[in-house]
């Protein structure tokens, strides 16, 4: 299973030629390729996996996949 994780672009650069953007995970930034979702803009929520930004996702799933994420992340300590 791959999971894709939900980020906020910060902003969005040329580098070397290919669209790139700096995104915000959970108050962790990193440079994310952004040339699969060329209309991705500052303030847009991207779906990222493995460094790629796959898709556009609206702030509602975002938070909501931040909820879930947050929740497994609680029931793994409770397991530990």
């Amino acid at each position: 299973m791959r999971v894709a994780i939900p980020g906020k672009v910060i902003e969005t650069f040329d580098s070397d030629g290919m669209r790139v953007g700096k995104v915000r995970f959970n108050g962790v930034a990193k440079h994310v390729c952004l040339e699969y979702t060329p209309d991705a803009r500052p303030g847009d929520y991207v779906l990222v996996h493995a460094g790629f930004a796959l898709s556009l996702i609206d702030t509602k799933e975002a938070e909501r996949s931040y909820s879930l994420l947050e929740e497994l992340r609680r029931m793994d300590k409770l397991s530990a």
